[in-house]
């Protein structure tokens, strides 16, 4: 089974965790983004100083690339409205990384979509709705379903989805969304684009919004109608368990999050500045990192419920909620419905 991402292996991740090695790293060209998203991880960016220049966002990749990593993931603030993205595209595909990119696709014109399916790029866009004023009210933007659907055509007309031109769609299961999601999975499938439904990690622009929230009992159920969907129309079995639909996130094993202004943290729900590249090698950050360290030995560190699951084995719950919540990266993750402390709420 492929975990974190769709891409990796259990096996790649137990060699690269053995070898101390990473399979990728994920990387904000910038934070600034012309949505409002609800549920955010990012506070309000409109513009952003001290952010990492070209050169210094090249070093850091190639530095990647020297740990193992061949697979970078671009994140933002919005990467298709990234003035260089170009450039940075041509950097990746001569260095021979697989690029991933998660984007609103307010930037992704005909002409960019050329672009992404020529560096095939695999694309995450981000859709929470099919509904137009869902949408807009997520997005915090008016016009956002719009740009959202045309980017949608104009991936198509370059060729996505297709064997060599992974196309997912980024979702974030909330309260104004989760009625819909079991018909939006099956038209994705029936689409043959990856669905990427996730649980929202309960931190910045989410903390301000609990109208948001979903408790742990209805996640499990929607997790269990979208397992059903997929065994019964689809042929494709798995077991139901969060905080990614249909997949496991142990991205900490093999992974990093490198922020536009240089801060290395664990995931971007982790939000533990191990240090910051302008002072340090990655190499020596991920190494010294006593967190790191302690996600990778995550079955003796992790605490409560998360540490005595049936699942421990293969999951550590959300890193990023367990912080979020209750300060504690290592402590049991309250959003999963497994917790019996989740539970009792």
């Amino acid at each position: 089974m492929q975990i974190y991402n769709l891409e990796f292996t259990e096996q790649e991740i137990r060699e690269a965790v053995a070898a101390d090695r990473l399979l990728s790293m994920e990387i904000e060209f910038s934070r600034i983004c012309n949505f409002r998203c609800s549920y955010c991880y990012v506070d309000e960016k409109v513009e952003c100083g001290n952010e990492l220049s070209r050169s210094e966002i090249k070093d850091v990749i190639l530095q990647a690339g020297e740990l193992g990593a061949r697979k970078i993931i671009i994140l933002g603030g919005e990467p298709s409205i990234y003035p260089h993205l170009v450039e940075m595209l041509s950097f990746l595909r001569a260095e021979d990384f697989e690029i991933e990119m998660f984007t609103n696709g307010s930037g992704i014109d005909k002409s960019l979509a050329s672009v992404l399916a020529e560096a095939r790029v695999r694309v995450a866009l981000k859709m929470n709705s099919r509904d137009e004023k869902i949408q807009d009210c997520l997005a915090g933007k008016k016009g956002a379903f719009q740009i959202i659907n045309r980017a949608l055509t104009n991936l198509k007309e370059a060729g996505y989805p297709s064997e060599e031109l992974f196309l997912a769609i980024s979702t974030v299961i909330c309260r104004q969304n989760i009625k819909e999601l079991p018909s939006m999975w099956q038209w994705l499938r029936e689409e043959n684009i990856e669905p990427y439904f996730e649980v929202m990690t309960p931190q910045a622009n989410a903390l301000e919004n609990d109208w948001l929230n979903i408790e742990p009992g209805e996640l499990k159920t929607l997790f269990a109608k979208l397992s059903a969907i997929d065994q019964k129309k689809f042929d494709r079995n798995w077991e139901p368990q969060p905080p990614l639909v249909g997949n496991k996130c142990m991205r900490h094993q093999v992974s990093c999050v490198v922020t536009a202004t240089g801060d290395v943290m664990p995931c971007v729900g982790v939000t533990i500045a191990l240090d910051n590249i302008r002072n340090n090698t990655l190499a020596s950050i991920l190494k010294n990192s006593e967190v790191v360290n302690n996600l990778k030995n995550y079955r003796q560190t992790i605490k409560g419920e998360c540490h005595t699951c049936e699942k421990a084995a293969e999951c550590y719950g959300c890193r990023g909620a367990a912080y979020q919540l209750t300060g504690d990266y290592l402590a049991s993750d309250p959003t999963c419905w497994r917790n019996a402390v989740a539970g009792k709420e």
